[in-house]
């Protein structure tokens, strides 16, 4: 029997974690991948529980080109084929433009540019070679509208964007289809990640520091307005199968997207407004994080 195969980057929770899901549902074989080397065993293990697919875990650091490829070809040459890749690993880089180093900027782009671009060159050589397959680049309503305050995370998203729209259509006659999916409002933890490992931003902390105290909740919120990965991942796999060329959940996302075209200059505004609320509220997330998480006394 024929086994369908996947790999999935960042998938030891949030976004990739629910596409791992998804296809395991489906019976496929799914490589979980992400740095977080146990965070992914625990999720491989778990669907593999649940099947009918079946699910395996290996560590994955996507900024590095050669274990991409690596990893990419031992699918093929261990199952003779390469279905679906999603190139879904990122993180939150941002925080006023001139509070950055070239560090934040620089891992924007390894490992959200390189990161997906990497991907997409060792799976799609793969896949024209077979005449058939998909990729699947995550990016973000960031790639379609910005917003102050999310400079690197911005774009490295439009960049994803971008890059999935020329290959689309280019790899069409190949038998590939490819989809760019921009999520607005997914119910994971990546505001637990801002800036992780390039010094803090207070603003940032105190949003993480909500997070850690009222995240739970977010589960009691409807899927229309803040969807669950694990639906999230089924609805974008049903999107793929249609070989849909950009994907946005929750669906109230399209209009955003809907206005950026006919009215250019609306994202702008917009942005511009919301910049606005993030330096009138910064201060609050500022005061948050050091009453809801302070900092270990000397």
């Amino acid at each position: 029997m024929t086994v369908k195969t996947a790999i999935v980057t960042g998938a030891a929770s949030g976004i990739g974690m629910g596409y791992a899901a998804a296809l395991v549902e489906k019976g496929y074989f799914v490589l979980v991948t992400d740095v977080n080397e146990v965070g992914a065993k625990q999720v491989a293990a778990h669907l593999t529980s649940k099947g009918p697919g079946t699910a395996e875990a290996a560590f994955l650091d996507v900024r590095d080109g050669d274990a991409i490829r690596a990893t990419v070809q031992g699918v093929k040459d261990r199952f003779g084929r390469l279905d679906l890749m999603f190139n879904n690993a990122g993180m939150f880089v941002g925080g006023p433009v001139e509070d950055l180093t070239p560090e934040h900027w620089d891992r924007a782009i390894d490992v959200m540019i390189r990161g997906v671009a990497y991907g997409v060159d060792a799976a799609y050589k793969i896949m024209v070679e077979q005449g058939f397959g998909g990729i699947v680049n995550t990016a973000s309503m960031a790639g379609l509208a910005t917003i102050g305050y999310m400079g690197p995370y911005n774009m490295a998203k439009h960049a994803v964007v971008g890059m999935s729209n020329a290959l689309h259509g280019e790899a069409k006659k190949h038998g590939v289809h490819v989809t760019c999916v921009c999520p607005i409002a997914i119910n994971t933890n990546i505001l637990l990640g801002i800036n992780d490992g390039l010094g803090e931003w207070r603003g940032g902390d105190g949003l993480g520091a909500f997070y850690r105290r009222f995240g739970r909740f977010g589960k009691f919120v409807p899927n229309f307005i803040l969807m669950d990965p694990v639906v999230h991942g089924r609805k974008v796999l049903l999107a793929v199968q249609r070989n849909k060329a950009i994907i946005i959940k929750p669906a109230y996302g399209k209009a955003v997207w809907v206005l950026a075209r006919i009215g250019p200059r609306l994202p702008y505004l917009a942005g511009d407004v919301g910049t606005r609320v993030l330096a009138k509220v910064e201060p609050v997330f500022v005061r948050a994080a050091e009453s809801l998480d302070p900092a270990p006394k000397a």
